[in-house]
């Protein structure tokens, strides 16, 4: 991260307020760019960008409440729940209350919801053709997540 700042104290400074200059603008468009790469490898599965996510955090641990699936996205529950709903009517995954906690909405993945996964890794390969079109090598991708990752951690704990 210190290449960020010895760049911005070479900045003369009249062009610190470009838009070229502006970290926000590089992760913001960069963003863009990933959702629009990621975009025709999902239609291939019929999901859209927050749904994959949603699909991932699943895969990884079934059976979650809405509230946990919010805060791993870092996203409300309440922005969360029009995906949910639609991801249920797909036949991916079943929402219910939690006999425990009736106030609690579990999420689980079905069967179509726990085959797609296959499809994803295998037939789709959605990784592999994100690090191809990156055009990085696989230690270029994990050390860049690592900053990114550490960079949403330092700005999280500046709030």
């Amino acid at each position: 991260m210190t290449s960020l700042t010895n760049n911005k104290e070479r900045i003369p400074q009249d062009a610190v307020l470009h838009l070229d200059q502006q970290l926000c603008f590089a992760l913001y468009s960069t963003s863009l760019a990933m959702t629009k790469v990621y975009k025709p490898l999902l239609e291939q599965l019929g999901l859209t960008y927050p749904q994959y996510l949603v699909m991932l955090i699943l895969w990884q641990n079934d059976a979650l409440e809405l509230q946990q699936i919010g805060e791993q996205l870092q996203i409300a529950s309440g922005a969360l729940t029009p995906v949910l709903k639609r991801m249920e009517k797909m036949g991916l995954l079943q929402r219910s209350r939690n006999p425990q906690n009736e106030r609690a909405l579990e999420i689980r993945l079905t069967q179509s919801g726990w085959a797609m996964r296959a499809t994803a890794a295998e037939k789709v390969q959605v990784n592999r053709q994100i690090s191809l079109k990156s055009g990085m090598a696989d230690a270029e991708i994990q050390a860049l997540k690592q900053e990114l990752v550490q960079l949403r951690q330092q700005l999280n704990s500046a709030l």
